[in-house]
């Protein structure tokens, strides 16, 4: 096997890699800036140095052969920290530079997070944010991502996480709805309620999720189901129309709380599903932009006592 020089084949690798996790040669093209007949013509310098078939290709479609998807699994951490360590050196003045690709949720991000943008932005001017909203765990690695941000889950192997606040889950419902059915005062008494309840985005499934007391002791949440929906804003705003009972994160469940719209039904139970936080790659050279982001959220979240008032305690 004879390989070309060391850039030539990195440059070759990259085009494998990205191309892989955007799915054609174009995308891939868009990212690296380059044509999609170069990022098609290295992809096939490596696949012939290599003596094999990364990709079946056909007009329409891109997908990898099982040689493909292990030379990624090999190749991504690897290329990431190459790129990383290339990126901090050429860092303006040793700044933090170039684009933070961070996922998180729709409603977490609109209301948590993009509030600290200026902030953010205000230190660190040279980095620029994109930042997809999206309710779903994301493979940082094959979606290309820096830092992703969620909770309720366990963490993929290969990454290491930052903590941000509790991960709570509260019983919310409106005043005219409480005043007009009564107020339960034991989780025995749910049964008695109408459920506006959360379908799993990913399985489609109600989680049966069981509730705490300050003292350690479980119940059961036995609402009779109404309605789900699989998005929690909508399940806050029915709630609003005193339509029933919900069960959401308190991070979705601060504003409505702040503002009144809502109340806290048992408010000495809640339900503990683990943490909020900010996960990313576990590298010794993790690119200055992602560091100082993930120390910045840690901080703000810390200065502004919001890992206090994301605990329903």
């Amino acid at each position: 096997m004879v390989y070309s020089s060391g850039m030539d084949t990195l440059n070759c690798i990259a085009c494998f890699v990205h191309s892989a996790k955007a799915g054609s040669f174009a995308a891939a093209a868009r990212h690296l800036g380059l044509t999609p007949a170069a990022v098609g013509k290295n992809v096939a310098r490596l696949e012939a140095e290599l003596g094999v078939r990364l990709f079946q290709r056909s007009t329409r479609s891109l997908s990898l052969t099982e040689s493909g998807e292990q030379f990624l699994s090999e190749a991504a951490g690897g290329l990431h920290s190459l790129e990383a360590a290339m990126a901090n050196l050429a860092n303006a003045r040793g700044q933090p530079a170039g684009v933070l690709r961070v996922s998180m949720g729709q409603s977490f991000g609109r209301h948590h997070v993009v509030p600290l943008l200026d902030e953010f932005l205000r230190r660190y001017p040279a980095v620029r944010p994109d930042w997809h909203f999206d309710d779903r765990p994301v493979d940082l690695i094959v979606e290309g991502f820096d830092a992703a941000i969620g909770g309720g889950f366990e963490l993929p192997p290969r990454l290491v996480a930052r903590t941000l606040a509790p991960a709570h889950r509260v019983l919310l419902a409106s005043p005219g709805y409480l005043e007009c059915h009564g107020e339960p005062n034991s989780p025995a008494q749910l049964g008695e309620h109408e459920g506006i309840l959360i379908r799993s985005p990913q399985t489609g499934r109600i989680r049966p999720w069981m509730l705490r007391n300050r003292q350690g002791l479980p119940a059961a949440i036995d609402l009779r189901l109404r309605m789900s929906f699989s998005d929690p804003e909508a399940a806050c705003q029915a709630a609003q129309m005193d339509l029933g009972i919900t069960l959401v994160s308190t991070a979705h469940a601060l504003p409505y709380l702040d503002s009144g719209r809502l109340c806290r039904v048992l408010p000495d139970w809640y339900v503990d599903a683990g943490f909020i936080s900010i996960y990313f790659a576990a590298q010794k050279l993790l690119p200055q932009k992602t560091r100082v982001f993930v120390d910045f959220l840690v901080e703000q979240f810390r200065s502004q006592g919001l890992d206090q008032r994301f605990s329903a305690l």
